[in-house]
């Protein structure tokens, strides 16, 4: 077996066994508030994460009966709002359009969570300034420090990171573990999965 697999594996099995769960937990408090007080999910990611909020979206939507949307799914207005007003404002923009209010929550998913300082992910954390400006909740599953969002969020899981090199696959894979897991919670889960409901 390769040295890279082995290693990999076990990180994954490290990392599980290392998730907040008290993160989790609140999370799940947050969003069946969200849908308590007809809030919507409004879920936010760049590269890998954009492609997690697509997936997350249906999710929350399908499974959970959370209104739920992305910035990234719909590209054509995505894009007219980076060419006319740029990159960094382009979610805040995006979520002022939306008419974002208090009762409505932001699920970040990103590798850092954003930093202003060193140009990263810019475009979250004028997001989130925006959500914490209107009152809405922020919530987050992020890797690194947690970056912006973990000082402003309401609840965040940050993805412990054991090597360097393997910050971002992580921290994207995890992504995708903790919201499954928050989606099928009983607590939110209102409607079953296929592949559960079939004997």
């Amino acid at each position: 077996m390769g040295a890279y697999v082995s290693r990999y594996l076990q990180e994954v099995a490290e990392i599980a066994g290392k998730i907040d769960q008290q993160q989790v937990e609140r999370i799940i408090d947050v969003l069946v508030e969200t849908r308590q007080s007809n809030g919507r999910l409004f879920i936010l990611g760049v590269g890998g994460g954009a492609g997690n909020a697509t997936h997350a979206v249906n999710d929350f939507r399908k499974i959970a009966n959370i209104e739920s949307y992305a910035p990234t799914d719909n590209v054509s207005e995505l894009t007219a709002r980076v060419n006319d007003d740029g990159w960094d404002s382009s979610y805040s923009r995006w979520l002022q359009g939306s008419r974002l209010r208090k009762g409505d929550t932001l699920l970040v998913f990103s590798v850092g969570g954003g930093n202003l300082e060193k140009n990263i992910s810019a475009n979250i954390v004028k997001a989130l300034q925006l959500a914490q400006e209107v009152g809405a909740k922020i919530t987050g599953i992020v890797g690194r420090d947690g970056g912006y969002t973990a000082k402003v969020a309401t609840a965040v899981v940050v993805v412990p990171t054991i090597s360097d090199d393997t910050v971002t696959p992580h921290a994207e894979a995890f992504q995708a573990v903790v919201w499954h897991m928050i989606v099928s919670d009983p607590r939110l889960k209102a409607n079953e999965m296929k592949w559960e409901s079939t004997k």
